[in-house]
């Protein structure tokens, strides 16, 4: 530690004195405290930590920039970070109850910061009356609730402080916090060229919990031992691994024929494959118009239940077929299969029709037609043993 000189604010001297006393124990062995004493002892060092934070924050108000920089410098921390305190104590000079209460070590910082950033979301022509009560009422709640919770209870104030106002400004607030949600979306992606893609997303809170719901529902314990086996759906609620699954069924099963058009044409991928690797007989990698590579296997998954269209190609890479993009039965189709089948037509499964998915009997990759006489149902489970079999 860079020697101070000789301290002659009682502010300097406080922080010289708690350094000799915090020195003192700095080798002091802690094995022989008792569980209580070090229950207390740690709530002591907590209340201890506000106080700081608070001498800091008022101390860094003071401070010109110079001193700001060269206290960033010497005690090698962030422009940001120092800036921050500077910004905390500038706010705690009109929010003397937080202030007060920090000092006290009755909040701790995350939640003084928490209560400032809510009293500061305020609507400025509030009355100062009000925005005292407000102030009041948070610090009063830190004493029970923790940064999160406070958060939680900073955007319903109105209705604490002023309830007749409080609709129309949660209105204007949500209509705010929507139009700044739409200007920060955004969505990037990038191939690593070794069958990976990766990106990042961020989206309104309305699409993020649709999203959400979706995933959960595809990556429930219930689908995935349905799809999968009992083995899939043993995990009780769903990791990122089976988030990340449920998010490429997802894509997998969205109907291409709600998508807009681009050129002329619905957003379908197109998979170039030989009709040796279409009909299983020779493994070889099919091709997307994107330009990204496949398995044969895995074409002939999608081709069945999914909006692709297969371009199969013949020995000179002449177009053979160039597949139907009506691959799913209509909702009348899978009517009357459901009333004929009466649920999943594997031996011993009792899926009722509902829950079933409508299989082709004829491959539709291998040209079965989409009609009553050749589709049957077969729940989730049997429809992806069959696949994985052919």
């Amino acid at each position: 530690m860079t020697a101070m000189a000789t301290p002659r604010h009682r502010v300097s001297v406080a922080v010289a004195h708690a350094h000799t006393e915090i020195d003192a124990v700095a080798d002091a062995s802690v094995w022989s405290m008792e569980p209580a004493e070090t229950t207390a002892t740690l709530v002591e060092i907590s209340k201890l930590k506000a106080k700081v934070a608070e001498l800091e924050a008022r101390v860094a108000e003071h401070a010109d920039d110079e001193a700001v920089d060269a206290w960033a410098h010497r005690t090698r921390q962030t422009k940001p970070a120092v800036l921050g305190q500077v910004k905390l104590g500038q706010a705690l000079v009109t929010r003397g109850h937080v202030r007060d209460a920090l000092a006290a070590g009755d909040l701790v910082l995350e939640q003084a910061r928490v209560i400032v950033t809510a009293l500061d979301q305020l609507p400025g022509d509030l009355h100062p009356a009000l925005v005292a009560k407000a102030e009041r009422h948070l610090v009063a709640a830190g004493r029970e609730h923790t940064a999160p919770t406070l958060r939680i209870l900073g955007k319903r104030l109105m209705d604490v402080v002023a309830p007749d106002l409080a609709d129309a400004y949660e209105a204007r607030q949500l209509e705010r916090e929507e139009a700044d949600a739409l200007l920060a979306t955004t969505f990037t992606m990038v191939d690593d060229g070794h069958g990976k893609c990766h990106g990042r997303f961020t989206v309104p809170s309305l699409h993020g919990a649709a999203l959400k719901k979706m995933l959960l529902a595809i990556a429930a314990p219930k689908h995935r031992t349905a799809t999968d086996g009992p083995a899939a759906g043993a995990v009780p609620r769903p990791g990122r691994e089976r988030l990340g699954r449920a998010f490429c069924e997802l894509l997998e099963r969205y109907p291409a024929h709600q998508l807009p058009q681009t050129g002329g044409v619905s957003a379908t991928i197109v998979v170039t494959m030989t009709l040796e690797a279409l009909e299983g007989r020779l493994e070889q990698a099919a091709l997307l118009d994107t330009g990204e590579r496949i398995t044969a296997s895995t074409a002939r998954r999608l081709a069945c239940e999914a909006g692709i269209i297969p371009a199969v190609l013949g020995g000179n890479s002449e177009v053979l077929d160039l597949g139907r993009t009506r691959r799913f039965h209509t909702k009348a189709q899978r009517i009357a299969i459901g009333i004929r089948d009466k649920g999943c037509t594997e031996p011993g499964c009792d899926w009722p029709p509902a829950m079933c998915h409508v299989h082709h009997d004829i491959p539709w990759s291998r040209g079965g037609p989409t009609d009553v006489e050749h589709g049957r149902l077969l729940c989730p489970r049997h429809h992806a043993r069959y696949h994985r079999r052919t």
